[in-house]
């Protein structure tokens, strides 16, 4: 099974760009979509079903315009959870998990910690969703959380490590959370089948970032330990220019596939 997760900073404004086409060549089964500043009354949900995924979930956020998740899938869950039920984390729209038979997945958007309050917020959330993956973990141990941690792990996830050590997305404190988030019992798919430096998936819009690949690895489909055995892939598609993020994908081995329902 193909999992994608994509930040694409407005999914309106993706599609303008392209992203029908492109979701078409990538054809994944599952793709989790992070920022996508959209009520789901203000799409086409047509274009999604006509691309081969009738199986569209959207969470949005109360506030227009900003943040929200969706997951677009080809086979339909047995369930899908809006949320966390933790209100403080919920009414910005930044988590939705479906459950497949063998495992589920989940869209994150974590927060940016752009200013002092937010910064905040982003350590309150991290702390709260740690307790709520543990949680969870008990009861859904095969759990596949991709998504926009909006945190680079290493020295080697980020262009500028020294210069950017005190900027929020790599301060020590987020850099610690996530060490303690993947060692509570998950596996990073990419660094799991990749060690080599320069690979980002979020780029500044400024400085021809982009072009000179000064970029950050925000990205990440993390796999709980119990399928690790089951990642038979993990990459960056790092041509999609939907978006100031690129999509990030992670395969899983097909016995865990869930079954074809056409209902």
């Amino acid at each position: 099974m193909k999992i994608i997760s994509y930040n694409v900073n407005g999914i309106r404004a993706a599609i303008n760009k392209g992203f029908i086409e492109w979701l078409k060549s990538a054809n994944p089964d599952v793709i989790c979509l992070q920022e996508i500043k959209a009520l789901k009354e203000q799409l086409d949900l047509d274009v999604f079903a006509e691309a081969g995924y009738k199986y569209n979930y959207w969470f949005s956020a109360q506030k227009k315009g900003y943040s929200g998740v969706a997951i677009l899938s080809k086979t339909k869950p047995n369930h899908v959870e809006y949320g966390t039920g933790i209100e403080s984390m919920d009414f910005e729209g930044r988590n939705l998990r479906a459950d497949f038979d063998d495992f589920s997945v989940m869209s994150l958007y974590l927060p940016s910690g752009t200013n002092d309050a937010r910064l905040d917020h982003k350590l309150e959330y991290m702390d709260m969703f740690q307790e709520y993956i543990n949680s969870l973990k008990k009861d859904i141990p095969h759990l596949i959380i991709c998504g926009d941690y909006n945190i680079c792990h290493e020295e080697i996830d980020i262009h500028n490590p020294k210069g950017l050590s005190n900027t929020s997305g790599f301060l020590p404190v987020e850099r610690t959370w996530i060490g303690k988030f993947i060692n509570s019992g998950f596996i990073d798919s990419f660094r799991h089948l990749n060690k080599e430096p320069d690979n980002y998936t979020w780029w500044s819009y400024r400085a021809n970032s982009r072009a000179n690949n000064k970029g950050w690895r925000l990205d990440y489909a993390m796999v709980s330990r119990p399928i690790q055995e089951k990642i038979k892939r993990a990459v960056i598609l790092s041509d999609a220019v939907h978006s100031d993020h690129c999509p990030i994908l992670v395969e899983i081995e097909n016995n865990l596939k869930q079954n074809l329902k056409n209902d």
